[in-house]
């Protein structure tokens, strides 16, 4: 039988439900019709033993999705449809129902009820529903990105102008990283680009709503959508979400959130009860994302190749890529975060470009944190599956050893500090002041610490109980506490408690180590009185406590004692029943039963108490995933040769030598040179005009310019000589558009509507780069489109503007002179250009270094020619060219 084959109705035995006679196949029958009932809009997989299944009109759809045999199963007198798969795949399975096809899939689970000998009982109920949004702890969760659910509150569907207020509420709940934010309909594709949600839940009036610009950005962003009930996301009607948001660890970051956001938030964490059930976790007040934050419209996000490529679709080649020398998940997480919602805050700004210059002086301190952080785990993680119920050993072991290197990395910073207070002349305290501040914020959990040390060891070692030939059998020992017995192999405990950390469970290990010799003492005498050196002291669900021999010839003297009645013989072994093995099998089965107990009880206990110390377990691992960006920061910056700039509030951008990061290392694996180029955008030049051939590095300077200032105001040093850039508030690009088939959109039309897009909302304090504008259309026509876009941004918008075009009647038009400056209007305009080297024999290699002036040949002739045109068509496209002229 294959690893994907369903389970023999007939190894169903474990079940109380006989699903032979009708009547109880009518009973299971009706349980699934009840599940199927509750959750009609869910995949149902239930668990039967060591598999799970799915019957009925279902079976036939997820063993299409799945890929896995279909099978059926005589069922009340007919057959069934019916597919299954072991547990052991169920990740596997998940990730292609759940991630892939977007399924939501209902988990019926079952719970044994305690059993001694025999016939096992089971209780069987759905304990969660699992969609895109709602991941927890499952092994296909990416570790470097975060898992946001958002939930969008709209006043009514038929409100759609974009000025509407809307609110915002997402949250991972794999980390429990909560936010909330109040925006306009006009920035709801921003935001989307930017939070890049998996499951995006709407009001259910939404549902059929077409030509309204909330389902249009949803639609652009390739959201998932899922819908309730329009009262279900209402204060009024949701009392019992307020349960789930505890504020008693936040009463000072306590927030007022707007009537939208607190609509959104509602809605948020009903459709969390409504699915996570039996797992949904306690949550904090949200923090509010509604200052402080440069915007990075969706389409820049994209074109900038921030967080993956246009080309590959992955972080190769991206700016996150660059910079990612991260060690911890949550590291990595931040940074992305960071990337696409850039500070404005200068103080913020400034404390983290500290951070990193304060490493570059240590690389013997950088080097040191690194290797410990190699040690932490994803605290953030590890706790949510803790307050979702989820937690195993293995997960508190992790907190543990993440608790130690912690303390570790404070000791540490400590020691170097002393040092260089003592040893260094010129020592100055302000070289750790942003350090020190960002380490005062850590929470100290040595009472945690201690708890799992004693209770399970640092390192997860327990105690040994000389009891190396025991074996663990089963798998549902964590919801009941009990042992199972198979053969006489007494089970470890799954929680490998240390006996130290409990009196109760030291005396009850006591007494169990004394049964244990006593079994010993009498299966020894039972061998010497009776001459049976193969009788072993066994038990078994089967036969209960018995007393079993291996070989024949040590059978004569049991078979004439009274006190030991056969009960069972093959062709070589017998067993028999002996009273006095009964009674201590019993006891030693009772003390096992209560040793689990209390092991159990120690486990809960101690997750309980990572659930109470949540909230500073999850304020560590923030302030450990801002030293570990710093530390990638740092690297980068000494691996890269970026400089420190110097960030202001003024409308200025000076950058000397600059070079895009990501084309950088791009030439430099292939062994060639980036060439660099500077830029003086300020107050009085505050829009250049870029003229050049194509493939002369035009649109690369103007990407590298938009990234220069997303990793200044991340914290980051920057890829140039020198910098001096002024905050920008909003980041615009209008670059490579391509048509959109499906809605109906020419290429013109996609760049038209982010031209709109940039026209209507780039402010004094924005950075715009546009790269040929107007070219998808007649070349009047786009030309005078060209020059309405550049006196627009001049005379209303007021940007930090570049401006790439390949219309050199724009710069008459625009008053060009021979210094390449504007005149009149535009006066504040410089005209810059790129440029072609050309020899005697007729070849020609690009400059890429920026010149004042305009370059009035596009020598799109050379490109063509470059890129293997017929001889003949280069002919005739040269005399063509000439004739034009």
């Amino acid at each position: 039988m294959g690893p994907d084959a369903p389970e023999a109705p007939r190894k169903r035995r474990r079940s109380t439900k006989k699903l032979t006679t009708t009547s109880d196949a009518g009973e299971d029958e009706e349980e699934i019709y009840e599940n199927l009932r509750k959750f009609p809009h869910c995949l149902l997989l239930t668990r039967v033993g060591q598999f799970y299944e799915s019957y009925f009109e279902q079976a036939n759809e997820i063993a299409n999705l799945l890929n896995i045999k279909l099978t059926s199963r005589k069922w009340g007198g007919s057959r069934v449809p019916m597919c299954g798969f072991p547990l052991i795949h169920l990740d596997k399975h998940l990730k292609v129902l759940v991630q892939q096809h977007k399924r939501f899939v209902a988990m019926c689970e079952e719970f044994p009820l305690k059993e001694r000998f025999g016939v096992k009982e089971f209780e069987r109920r759905v304990t969660r529903i699992i969609t895109p949004g709602t991941l927890i702890d499952e092994p296909f969760l990416d570790a470097h990105e975060n898992n946001f659910l958002l939930a969008i509150s709209c006043l009514s569907p038929q409100q759609s102008d974009k000025d509407v207020d809307i609110g915002l509420a997402w949250i991972d709940i794999s980390t429990g990283e909560f936010y909330s934010k109040h925006a306009t309909l006009e920035s709801v594709q921003d935001e989307l680009a930017r939070i890049s949600p998996r499951e995006v839940i709407l009001p259910d009036a939404f549902k059929d709503l077409k030509d309204h610009h909330l389902m249009d950005a949803l639609a652009e962003e390739n959201c998932f959508l899922s819908f309730v009930a329009s009262g279900e996301g209402h204060p009024a009607d949701n009392a019992t979400d307020a349960r789930h948001i505890h504020k008693s660890e936040l009463a000072s970051h306590r927030i007022s959130l707007t009537s939208m956001e607190r609509v959104a938030v509602d809605t948020l964490t009903s459709y969390l009860n409504m699915h996570l059930l039996e797992n949904m976790p306690p949550l904090t007040e949200p923090t509010q994302d509604n200052v402080g934050r440069m915007q990075i419209d969706a389409h820049t996000i994209k074109a900038l190749e921030i967080r993956e490529t246009n080309y590959e679709g992955g972080t190769r080649g991206s700016l996150f890529n660059v910079l990612k020398r991260t060690v911890t998940n949550g590291g990595a997480r931040l940074l992305s975060r960071w990337l696409c919602s850039p500070s404005t805050s200068l103080s913020d700004i400034a404390a983290r470009q500290s951070l990193v210059e304060f490493f570059l002086r240590r690389p013997h301190l950088e080097a040191d944190l690194v290797q410990l952080l190699t040690k932490v785990d994803d605290a953030s993680r590890l706790t949510q599956k803790c307050l979702a119920g989820r937690g195993d050993p293995s997960d508190l072991i992790a907190i543990g050893k993440t608790l130690h290197t912690w303390s570790k990395i404070s000791a540490m910073l400590a020691t170097e500090k002393d040092l260089e207070e003592k040893e260094q002349l010129n020592y100055s305290p302000e070289e750790w002041r942003s350090l020190d501040a960002l380490m005062s914020r850590m929470h100290t959990l040595t009472e945690l610490l201690d708890a799992i040390h004693k209770a399970l060891g640092v390192d997860g070692e327990s105690v040994d109980r000389n009891l190396e030939e025991l074996s663990f059998e089963g798998e549902n020992e964590l919801e009941t506490g009990l042992p199972k017995l198979v053969n006489w192999k007494l089970p470890v405990s799954r929680w490998f408690v240390r006996t130290e950390s409990s009196k109760t469970l030291q005396h009850l290990y006591k007494r169990f180590q004394g049964l244990l010799t006593e079994k010993d003492t009498l299966e020894n005498r039972f061998q010497r009185d009776y001459g049976a050196p193969s009788l072993s002291l066994r038990a078994s669900p089967g036969q209960g406590m018995h007393v079993h021999l291996s070989r024949k010839r040590d059978q004569p003297k049991l078979n004439n004692d009274a006190n030991f009645i056969p009960t069972y013989e093959s062709g070589s072994t017998k067993c028999f029943f002996n009273q006095e093995w009964s009674q201590l099998g019993n006891q030693i089965v009772d003390i096992m039963e209560r040793l689990a107990l209390e092991e159990k009880e120690v486990f809960n206990s101690l997750r309980n108490m990572v659930n109470e110390y949540s909230f500073s377990l999850k304020r560590n691992s923030e302030i450990i995933n801002e030293l570990d960006v710093a530390l990638s920061f740092s690297k980068v910056a000494n691996e890269l040769k970026f400089v420190k700039p110097n960030i202001t509030d003024d409308d200025v951008y000076d950058v000397v030598n600059g070079r895009h990061p990501s084309v950088e290392m791009g030439l430099l694996t292939s062994g060639r040179v980036f060439t660099p180029n500077s830029i003086k955008l300020d107050p009085n030049s505050k829009v250049h005009i870029i003229t050049g051939p194509n493939m002369a590095g035009k649109s690369t300077f103007l990407r590298q310019t938009a990234l220069i200032s997303i990793l200044a105001q991340i914290g980051s040093f920057v890829p140039a000589e020198s910098a001096t850039i002024g905050i920008v508030d909003r980041l615009f690009s209008r670059i490579g558009a391509k048509d959109d088939l499906f809605r109906d959109r020419s290429t013109f039309m996609v760049e038209m509507l982010e031209t709109a897009d940039i026209l209507r909302r780039a402010t004094d304090k924005s950075l715009v780069i546009m790269d040929e504008v107007g070219r998808g259309t007649t070349v009047r026509d786009g030309l005078a489109i060209a020059f309405a876009t550049v006196h627009h941004l001049t005379t209303v918008n007021r940007s930090r503007t570049l401006f790439a075009t390949h219309f050199h009647e724009l710069a008459h038009m625009l008053g060009h002179t021979d210094e390449a400056t504007g005149s009149g209007t535009y006066q504040k305009l410089r005209f810059y250009c790129t440029d072609i080297d050309e020899t005697e024999d007729g070849y020609f290699s690009y400059s890429y270094r920026l010149r004042p002036g305009v370059n009035w040949d596009s020598h799109g002739l050379k490109v063509a020619q470059l890129a293997g045109l017929p001889s003949i068509a280069i002919e005739t496209a040269t005399s063509t060219l000439k004739s034009l002229q």
